[in-house]
C-alpha cells in the first residue's frame, strides 16, 4: 500500500519487506531451539535499537514488549492472537491499560472488554493463495491442530455417523502428543478416516478445494479460526460449533451452518449441497482478503500517527 515495511522474524520468512532475521528458521519447526524466549529477547533488542526509524511499530508477540515500550516514546500497536479468557491476564492488562490493542474478533476481546482496544481487524488471506473449486469431492475435511479444544474426535464421529470419508490435516504439538496417542490415534483405525499430518499451502488448496465441507466442531473460545476462511477461499462451506468467533466468521446458510451438536452437524451435512460454493468464495473476497485487512490496519496506523501529532501540538 505504499508503506516501507521492516519485518523482524525468522530468516526463512517469505516477504517483500526488509527482513531482519532474528533466528535462522521458524522456532516451532526448529529441532535445535531449546529456549524460544532467547530469540524473542533478541528480537526486542533489535526492534528497540531501531525504533526511531519507524512511524509505527506493530507487535505480534502478546505482552512481552510492554515493559520496554512503556518507557520510550513510540507509536505502537499490539495485535493479540490468542484466547483472553485466562484469569491471570486481568492484572497484567490492568497494569498496562494504556497499551493500544487490536483484536482479531469481537468475541476474543469480551473477557477484557475494558482494555484499550484501538480496533478489531479480522484476518485476511491473499486472493490468489487458494483456488475455488465449484464441484466438490466426496469427503469432509478437518484442518488445524490436534488438541482437546479443537475436538477432532467430534469430527471423526460426525463423519462416521454420516458415512462420509474424513481427511484430517493437522499438526501434533509436543504438549498434545499424549492426547493424540491416547484419544485420537485409536479412532483412526477405520478405512474412511485418513490422517495426513501437517500439510503445505498447496496441499491445503487441494484438500479444502475438493472437500464436500470443512468440519470445525471446536470446543473452546476460538479467537478467529483461519481454517474457516481458508475453506471459504476454496469455495468450501463450513460446519462449525458456535464457539468464540465462529458466528462472526460463518454466514449461516450462505458460507456454512452453525450447529450445537453432532446430530445438528449431520443435518447440516445433508443441506450442504444447497449452498453455492462460488458464493462462499465471494464472501471470502469481500470480508476476508488480505487487501481488506491491510486497509484496516493502515487506517489504524494513520489514527495513531495523527493522535501523536495532535498531542504534540497541544503540548
Amino acid at each position: 500500500m505504499g508503506h516501507d515495511v521492516t519485518l523482524f522474524a525468522s530468516g526463512d520468512s517469505t516477504t517483500r519487506a526488509e527482513l531482519v532475521a532474528v533466528s535462522p528458521c521458524a522456532l516451532r519447526l526448529s529441532r535445535e531451539c531449546v529456549d524460544p524466549y532467547i530469540y524473542h529477547t533478541l528480537l526486542l533488542e533489535q526492534v528497540f535499537q531501531r525504533r526511531e526509524e519507524f512511524d509505527v511499530i506493530h507487535f505480534h508477540i502478546d505482552y512481552m514488549h510492554f515493559p520496554m515500550s512503556r518507557r520510550v516514546e513510540i507509536n505502537q500497536l499490539t495485535t493479540l492472537h490468542g484466547r483472553l479468557d485466562i484469569p491471570d491476564l486481568v492484572p497484567l492488562y490492568r497494569e498496562y491499560a494504556e497499551m493500544p490493542l487490536t483484536s482479531i474478533s469481537n468475541a476474543q476481546r469480551k473477557p477484557l472488554s475494558w482494555a484499550n482496544w484501538a480496533a478489531n481487524v479480522y484476518h485476511g488471506l491473499p486472493k490468489d493463495l487458494f483456488t475455488p473449486q465449484e464441484v466438490p469431492g466426496k469427503y469432509v475435511a478437518f484442518l488445524g491442530r490436534i488438541s482437546p479444544e479443537k475436538r477432532v474426535d467430534r469430527a471423526i464421529r460426525i463423519a462416521l455417523k454420516a458415512g462420509i470419508p474424513l481427511k484430517i490435516a493437522a499438526k501434533v504439538d509436543k504438549p498434545d502428543r499424549e492426547y493424540f496417542a491416547q484419544v485420537i490415534e485409536p479412532m483412526l483405525g477405520g478405512p474412511s478416516v485418513e490422517f495426513l499430518g501437517e500439510v503445505s499451502e498447496s496441499e491445503k488448496n487441494e484438500l479444502l478445494g475438493q472437500a464436500y465441507a470443512l468440519l470445525f466442531p471446536i470446543g473452546w473460545p476460538e479467537p478467529f479460526g483461519l481454517a474457516m476462511i481458508e475453506a471459504m477461499a476454496c469455495g468450501t462451506p463450513v460446519v462449525a460449533y458456535p464457539c468464540g468467533s465462529v458466528p462472526e466468521v460463518v454466514d449461516e446458510g450462505k458460507t456454512g451452518f452453525i450447529v450445537s451438536s453432532e446430530e445438528g452437524a449431520l443435518e447440516a451435512l445433508e443441506k450442504i449441497e444447497s449452498l453455492n460454493r462460488l458464493a462462499c468464495r465471494r464472501v471470502f473476497e469481500e470480508r476476508f482478503s488480505s487487501d481488506r485487512m491491510a486497509r484496516e490496519y493502515s487506517a489504524v496506523y494513520s489514527y495513531l500517527c495523527e493522535r501523536e501529532s495532535t498531542s504534540r501540538m497541544i503540548s
